[in-house]
């Protein structure tokens, strides 16, 4: 193998692991250290930016030791941290793993920038090829699965990654020193200390925000899969056997058409950055289908915008300096990674519109692009001097043609694995019907693990589930499909309703036929995370039964009595008079006001028999806060709060018998 095309390899394999370290770390600030937004938000902020800010001395470490040595130290790190998060997820060793995976990758990022001016091609295939692999596995991640599977997959990366870093660096000449570089710099700084554009410079800042792009909207499989059960108006969020995740084939194969194969470019300059500016505003008003595949389209060409020869430094070559400023230039685009993304999910703990967060970074990356100098790509590398950067990657057609079809074939055989269940067919008339009523946490317990086996046994028993706090691709949370994955294990078909944004919010699921279904958005009254109903009709045994799920969200410091008042009105006009169960994560005691407005609504306390019956938190339960109402004439019985870490709250379980 080439020596340009192994640092293709590398590049491309280490982004791929790179990403399932971030996939790890991001939902581990939020369940470890932010203790379930027990940790004031800014404190959580300034830890998860301060691993960034750290990483900014890699750079000058690069330059003062070589980076060759720095990258294959880092890139051992890298390797060692996500193997040891397979072999130890959960608690707080999962935290310092990850975080020490996170400041590897960071290095490792900075020293390949410095030898690597163009990295669009292993950047590019990196994105799509972890993506594949995240979809393959049904977006739960080989770290969370464990097992042989899990090893018997990570082991070979791990491996591949490090085998390519090797043979790159011994088929490299010793890295330029600093000392020894700066008559070249300074030749390259030019009279008066003008400073020539350092090549490969525009496509390194890409970097992070590429990341960041990819990751939560654009090569994203949860939300592939989320955006397959829009469902209709009357029937909102029904999830069907087939649909939009056949759409996340063509995203991938959207983003490597235009990353590696560039069109002509005057039309590529206007016609990419308009097509990614349109899918991250389609993305925040919540259209995901057309959001994420222009936001593919147009990423993939963005960056083939900044993909130039390394010959733009006015001909003066590379450099020890300039591949410092490569390293510094990547690791500030990963920082502009880190502060989008703490500042798109922060809004729903502090309240503010986030919208601008993914369309600003959308922005960025659209003026880089434009900005970029008119030049077509080599098709051939030029000789190269020992000592200097690597001039390419530039892969053969046949190689990026082959890339492209196995990764989307790959894509293809993902959307045809992982479908939801079908849905339940009708049943004689049962005696009783087994509800439960679950703050899943995104499925994250108190360990801070991605574990929907633990979720799924205490709901395995259930007929009917309500579920609150459910992520359909939160790229905080690591960007599962919880839903679609618990409903997998539980072979339940499921309606979702979206609240705080399109891909998170409550769902039902349900061993019956789902005739209908309908959701009402609730008014915030203060607080910062958004609420809905989602009211859905079963079939039972010939009869009909209202169910209602909701999860309420009261302003700080206040009971939730507004929402209580809507979901309450809600709820009796959507049963109309049809048997109900209403029930999940309300945030009200009872003998607060909330609570009053459903009895005064005249539902029932499923629950009372059992109380004081605690739900939170779960590894010492306080408070009573998860509850379950019927409508008279409905009997509750067998009222359970299991004890179980799978989540920050026990789940609720109860037989419902009908009339």
């Amino acid at each position: 193998m080439r020596h340009r095309h192994l640092s293709t390899l590398a590049l491309a394999l280490g982004i791929a692991i790179l990403l399932d370290v971030l996939r790890v770390w991001l939902p581990s600030i939020i369940t470890l250290f932010g203790q379930a937004a027990e940790t004031p938000a800014e404190l959580l902020g300034a830890f998860a930016l301060g691993w960034f800010l750290l990483a900014l001395a890699a750079p000058t470490l690069v330059r003062r030791m070589g980076a060759g040595p720095v990258g294959l130290v880092a890139a051992g790190v890298l390797a060692v941290a996500r193997l040891a998060l397979t072999a130890q997820p959960g608690g707080p060793a999962q935290l310092w793993l990850a975080c020490a995976g996170l400041l590897a990758g960071l290095v490792w990022l900075a020293a390949i920038a410095a030898s690597v001016p163009r990295p669009v091609a292993g950047l590019a295939l990196g994105l799509a090829g972890n993506a594949v692999g995240h979809a393959l596995l049904g977006t739960e991640d080989l770290v969370w699965r464990g097992g042989v599977l899990a090893w018997g997959l990570s082991a070979p990366l791990v491996a591949a990654f490090l085998a390519a870093s090797v043979a790159r660096r011994e088929r490299t000449a010793a890295p330029v020193r600093a000392d020894a570089a700066r008559p070249a710099a300074d030749a390259a700084d030019g009279d008066g200390g003008r400073r020539v554009p350092t090549p490969g410079r525009r496509a390194w800042s890409l970097c992070g925000p590429a990341l960041l792009l990819a990751g939560q909207v654009a090569l994203a499989p949860a939300i592939w899969s989320a955006a397959a059960g829009t469902g209709s108006p009357d029937f909102p969020g029904l999830a069907r056997p087939a649909g939009g995740s056949l759409w996340g084939v063509l995203a991938v194969l959207l983003f490597l058409a235009t990353a590696l194969f560039r069109a002509p470019a005057r039309v590529a300059r206007v016609l990419w950055p308009l097509a990614l500016l349109a899918g991250s505003v389609l993305f925040v008003t919540g259209r995901l289908v057309p959001a994420y595949l222009l936001t593919a389209v147009g990423l993939g060409g963005c960056l083939a915008l900044t993909d130039t020869p390394a010959d733009d430094a006015a001909g003066n070559g590379d450099d020890g300096r300039a591949g410092a400023r490569r390293g510094r230039v990547a690791v500030l685009g990963m920082l502009v990674f880190a502060v989008a993304t703490v500042a798109y999910y922060a809004a729903y703990d502090v309240g503010y519109p986030n919208g601008w967060a993914p369309v600003a970074t959308a922005v960025l990356v659209a003026l880089v692009a434009v900005t970029a100098p008119l030049r077509p790509a080599m098709t051939s590398p030029a000789p190269m001097a020992r000592g200097a950067a690597v001039p390419g990657p530039v892969l053969p057609v046949t190689v990026r043609v082959a890339a492209l079809a196995g990764l989307t074939a790959l894509a293809g055989l993902a959307a045809a694995l992982h479908v939801p269940p079908t849905p339940a067919r009708a049943t004689t008339a049962p005696a009783a019907v087994r509800v439960a009523a679950y703050n899943i946490r995104m499925g994250f317990g108190l360990d801070g693990r991605l574990d929907l086996d633990a979720v799924a046994r205490e709901l395995r028993d259930a007929d009917v589930v309500l579920l609150s706090e459910v992520d359909r691709g939160w790229w905080l949370n690591g960007g599962h499909d919880t839903l679609a994955l618990l409903a997998g294990r539980l072979g339940m078909p499921y309606v979702f309703a979206p609240a705080a944004d399109p891909v998170w919010g409550d769902a039902v699921l349900s061993r019956f036929p789902m005739r209908s279904g309908q959701t009402r958005r609730l008014t915030a009254h203060g607080a910062p995370t958004g609420a809905q109903a989602l009211g859905v009709t079963l079939e039972v045994g010939g009869r009909e039964l209202a169910v209602v799920a909701t999860h309420l969200q009261p302003p700080p410091g206040r009971d939730p009595v507004e929402q209580a008042g809507e979901v309450a009105a809600f709820a009796g006009r959507y049963a109309n008079g049809r048997p109900l169960v209403l029930g999940g994560d309300l945030n009200t005691e009872p003998d607060d006001p909330a609570f009053a407005e459903f009895t005064r609504a005249g539902l029932v306390d499923a629950l009372a028999a059992a109380r004081p019956l605690r739900t939170s938190p779960a590894d010492d339960p306080r408070t009573q806060i998860d509850h379950v109402f019927v409508s008279p004439g409905l009997t509750a019985g067998e009222v359970r709060a299991p004890r179980t870490e799978a989540s920050d709250h026990l789940p609720v379980t109860l037989t419902v018998t009908l009339p």
